[in-house]
């Protein structure tokens, strides 16, 4: 099947594809460092956020409608997690993840504006 994407959700695919390698890797540094790092609330939002970036990006390849949904609570996810890492201001990999969330809660929010634009 051939389907053309707009660049925006290129870039959203993208984003929460990055965003779900980061916060992967983000949890064996955080269980590896112990401590705050390795805290339950703390490793739940990674893998809240983990989820709902491969949710998102499932439902964008497939060209589901129900995208906008998935993409509005992707966004909400995102900065949470973006906030739980920011926790660690001094630790590069902790800014890293917070970064990369961002990035995709931006991404995500830009494809619910168009959403909302069709």
């Amino acid at each position: 099947m051939t389907h053309i994407r707009s660049d925006e959700m290129e870039r959203c695919i993208a984003e929460c594809e990055e965003c779900r390698d980061v916060c992967v890797r983000a949890i064996a540094y955080c269980l590896d460092r112990r401590g705050s790092y390795a805290e339950a609330f703390h490793i739940t939002k990674l893998l809240d956020c983990i989820d709902m970036c491969t949710a998102c990006v499932n439902l964008l390849l497939r060209d589901s409608p129900a995208h906008r949904y998935t993409c509005e609570a992707c966004a909400e996810i995102c900065e949470i997690c973006a906030e739980s890492c920011a926790a660690f201001p001094d630790d590069e990999a902790m800014r890293a993840c917070a970064d990369a969330c961002m990035r995709c809660a931006a991404a995500c929010r830009d494809m619910v504006r168009m959403a909302v634009r069709m």
